[in-house]
Formats: structure tokens, sequence, C-alpha cells
């Protein structure tokens, strides 16, 4: 009984902090991005005075949100398709094989993500235009695809790994086609994975900065790059809330949808093992 009463105030502390830390945050953005510019919100004013729609219209017809949004939106699912082509062969060798050196590969294919975000970016840019490659969508295609391999990897590994050895066999023994085999035996075990790795590579490549500034702007832009444009030396807060938003909302969306995807990630709904 003492041990349940823990396991309820923990609950309740975590509730607290979440909603500190989330919620928040999230409603004084929305409140920001709804201050209308005639009426200032200033201290000591709790609440903004009077709240209106009129800085979305500002953003929206004065910037290149549309263009932005499109290219982000356009971006996203093309890398996150390529990203788990890619990775699909170093995945299945992680998962299902084993081979000397398979520590250490596993160890370097991670090197993307220690690297800060602005130093790969530089890199990169420096390596592109030594290759001669100056059109802006392919080239951060490129710098997407490349910096986000290693989550594709590790959630396709481990995906790969939980296929079952004998459900594999039996339909080689039945006959099957090797096609027929993936689909059987391996694409349901593989399918939360794949639609994992593709959302959390869709969410991190909207949400790049250091890429689409670096190697994209000024021809190619992003919602980030838009968005830090307001948080750099011109500080305009609440233009810049109206883009977080804009940016923020679908991900939350995108990421309870990952959510649902990983609770389905149970081998033995698919398998019949437990």
């Amino acid at each position: 009984m003492k041990r349940r009463h823990i396991s309820t105030i923990l609950a309740i502390a975590v509730s607290f902090a979440l909603f500190f830390w989330l919620a928040i945050p999230f409603a004084m953005a929305v409140m920001w991005s709804m201050v209308d510019p005639g009426h200032p919100w200033s201290y000591p004013d709790i609440l903004p005075p009077k709240l209106s729609f009129e800085r979305w219209r500002v953003v929206w017809e004065t910037t290149s949100l549309p263009t932005a949004m499109l290219n982000s939106y356009t971006l996203a699912p093309v890398a996150g398709i390529c990203t788990l082509l890619l990775a699909a062969p170093t995945a299945y060798a992680f998962g299902r094989e084993e081979f000397r050196g398979k520590a250490i590969a596993q160890v370097v294919i991670l090197i993307p993500l220690v690297l800060p975000g602005f130093v790969t970016a530089v890199f990169f840019a420096s390596l592109l235009l030594s290759l001669g490659i100056f059109e802006k969508y392919p080239a951060v295609l490129l710098g997407h695809i490349v910096l986000y391999m290693p989550y594709a990897v590790r959630i396709l590994s481990v995906s790969f790994s939980q296929v079952q050895d004998d459900v594999v066999n039996a339909a080689r023994d039945l006959g099957a086609s090797p096609f027929e085999v993936f689909r059987a035996a391996y694409f349901p075990v593989l399918k939360p994975g794949i639609f994992a790795a593709f959302l959390i590579v869709f969410v991190l490549s909207i949400e790049e900065f250091a890429i689409a500034f670096i190697v994209g702007v000024p021809d190619f832009t992003t919602i980030p790059t838009i968005l830090f444009s307001y948080l750099g030396f011109e500080f305009v807060r609440t233009n810049a809330a109206v883009v977080a938003l804009i940016l923020v909302v679908p991900n939350v969306i995108l990421m309870l949808v990952l959510e649902r995807l990983l609770q389905s990630a149970n081998p033995a709904s698919v398998s019949g093992k437990g």
C-alpha cells in the first residue's frame, strides 16, 4: 500500500512538471501570437489587452512562410523515404547478421549524432562546393539523409532483430518466393519500426535549421530559417510565436501518431510468440 501511494505521488509530480514544462510555454506562445499590433502586451498586464489574428496575417503576407512551408513539407517526406531505403541494408546487417567489427560499425554509424549541427553543416557545405553541387534542394536533402541516417539504422536494426527465424524458415519451406517471405515474415514485424523511423526523420527534417540555413539560404528557405530570423538580432517575439506554432503543432500530432505506433510494436502480436 505504501508503494502504491509513492507511485501515485510520483505520477502527480510528473504530471505537474509536464504541465509547467509544456502546457504553460505553449499557452504563452498562443497568447503572444494573438497580441493585437495596436495594443502591445507589456508589464503590468497579466494577459494581452486585445487578441486578434492580425499577426498571423502579417507573417503570412509579408514573409516567405508559404514557400517555406511548401519546401519543408515536400523535403521531409522525401528525406524520410530516401533515408529508410538507404538505411535498410545496414540495418539488416546489424539486426540479422554477425560479422567481425560489428560493434565498431554500430558506433561509427552514430557519429553524425555526436557532432554539433553547425559543425556538420559547415563541413557538409564545403564538401558540396568541392563536388560542384550547387542546387539547393538536392544539397539540403542529401544533408538531411546523412544527418538522420543513424536514427533510421538504429530503429530498423531493432525491428530486424525481432523477426523470428522459424517464421522465415517456415515460409521458405513452403516454397514462398523472396518477396512472399518478406511480406509474410518480415513486414508485419518491421511495419511499426518503418513508420516510426519515417516519422522521426520527417519531424527532425522539418525542424532542422543548421544545414537548411548554411546550405539552403537565401534561395531555399524552410520554416526554421524564418523562425530563427525572428529570434535573431531583431527579436520579434510575436511573429516568432506565430512561426513556432506553425512548426510545433503538426509535429506534436505526428509524435502522438509515433507513440501509438511504438505501442503497437510488439513482435508477439504478429509472430505468435511471446
